[in-house]
């Protein structure tokens, strides 16, 4: 019986594998036939493609001949070339303009070269402009450093016409019919000299009338006021006043208003006898404003309070400097903290170790940077042009009242023409009118190319 099972599936393969190889000769055959068709219908197709490229390309020959130029045809050169001087300049530039030819067709860009009139030779031509087909045929020479105008000499220029294989072909060279002078005054900035000129009668009047004994307003500024406080608290708690100018140099304006609030300061010091720490990074900053302590002392009459040791001198380092005033605070204990004057990373460490001794901190800067710090950290801060505008509210002279006072009336006048601009502007959109162009005539300047 096992016999029996086993001899049945072989037989089974047997008849499979003798139906399959007909079936196999049969797909040869059918490949076999079609090779010979597929390449017979390629040949036909290649040849017909062939026959097509031949079409088109006499279609298109025509056309493209049409188009680009021989590369030996000679291009039209220029016409006339005129150069006039730029007015309103120091005499370092020139208007030049020519005349394109009538015939433009295979102009790439044109060449305009420059020589000083009465040279020659070829090697004296300098390119001056490259200035493509479609644009302009004009420029300002002069604007370019390595070929400068020189004022009061008169130059030859001559322009070409460029192909596309950079074939130049040439005008004929033209004398500048003017010659670059400078003028004395700009007549494009009238409006600024009247502004400017309108600014300083404002200053002038204003001084005057200080100068007269006339009060006038001046908006109150909260750190400025809490100065006799500060000093006053410091006095009765006997304890030192800390002043750091900054940190910066005296070609820094902050440094500058720093010391001159420092003298305003040390008289308020002086009169209530209260002692005064002044560290310094700069040394210059160190002399100046141990002059400015000693003249306060003398000026509140008490030359004799005066210590030379309270204006001193740290170090030049950055965060070195910083280490050695935290430690002055942390041991002196002062009760009153001012940081007027040009700070930078270190603003941060200063406030926050005077607010942990517990002083009144009253900063001032004009670094936008690190106002934050000094808004968070200290009791009253002074904010841009406050810190500059602080001695005039301190010392009542009339010419820093004055010039505060006028600059203040300028910036009304400002604002008055921007408020004006932004309601006929708003009225311009609303009604569909033009009535804002005659405000932008009057305030802009013309800009002259």
């Amino acid at each position: 019986m096992r016999s029996n099972w086993i001899s049945v599936p072989v037989l089974g393969i047997l008849l499979l594998l003798t139906s399959l190889a007909p079936a196999q000769d049969t797909v040869e055959n059918v490949t076999q036939v079609e090779e010979p068709v597929t390449q017979e219908a390629d040949s036909l197709s290649g040849e017909m493609t062939g026959n097509e490229a031949e079409a088109e390309g006499d279609q298109l020959q025509p056309v493209v001949e049409e188009i680009l130029p021989e590369p030996d045809t000679e291009l039209d050169p220029p016409g006339g070339i005129m150069v006039q001087d730029k007015g309103n300049d120091a005499g370092d530039q020139l208007l030049v303009s020519f005349e394109t030819p009538a015939d433009t067709i295979g102009i790439f860009a044109y060449h305009v070269y420059r020589r000083e009139a009465g040279e020659t030779g070829e090697g004296s031509w300098q390119l001056a402009k490259i200035i493509p087909a479609v644009s302009p045929p004009e420029f300002i020479d002069g604007y370019d450093p390595e070929l400068p105008i020189e004022p009061g000499v008169r130059y030859e220029y001559r322009v070409a016409s460029v192909n596309l294989e950079g074939q130049e072909f040439f005008s004929e060279p033209q004398v500048a019919q003017e010659i670059p002078r400078g003028e004395f005054y700009h007549t494009g900035k009238t409006r600024i000299l009247i502004a400017g000129a309108l600014f300083i009668i404002l200053i002038f009047y204003y001084f005057s009338k200080a100068q007269r004994g006339i009060e006038m307003y001046m908006r109150p500024i909260a750190g400025i006021e809490a100065i006799d406080e500060a000093i006053g608290r410091a006095t009765e708690m006997g304890k030192p006043v800390l002043y750091v100018p900054g940190l910066s140099s005296v070609a820094d304006v902050a440094t500058i208003a720093s010391l001159t609030i420092l003298g305003r300061v040390a008289k308020k010091i002086a009169q209530y006898q209260t002692p005064l720490m002044v560290p310094n990074r700069d040394p210059i900053v160190y002399t100046v404003a141990e002059e400015a302590v000693k003249q306060a002392y003398l000026e509140a009459g008490r030359p004799d309070a005066y210590d030379p040791d309270s204006v001193f001198f740290l170090t030049t380092s950055q965060f070195a400097f910083v280490a050695g005033v935290n430690g002055i605070m942390m041991r002196e204990k002062p009760a009153t903290n001012f940081y007027l004057g040009m700070f930078w990373a270190e603003s941060l460490l200063l406030a926050e170790t005077g607010s942990l001794s517990g002083a009144i901190q009253i900063a001032g800067t004009d670094a936008v940077t690190q106002l934050p710090f000094f808004i968070t950290t200290c009791d009253y801060t002074l904010i841009g042009e406050e810190l500059y505008a602080a001695s005039a509210y301190l010392g009542r002279e009339p010419k820093q009242v004055g010039a505060v006072k006028g600059q203040d009336a300028c910036k009304a006048i400002i604002m008055t023409f921007i408020t004006v601009a932004l309601i006929l502007g708003i009225l311009d959109l609303v009604a569909d009118t033009h009535t804002l162009d005659w405000l932008r005539r009057l305030v802009t300047s013309p800009v002259i190319e």
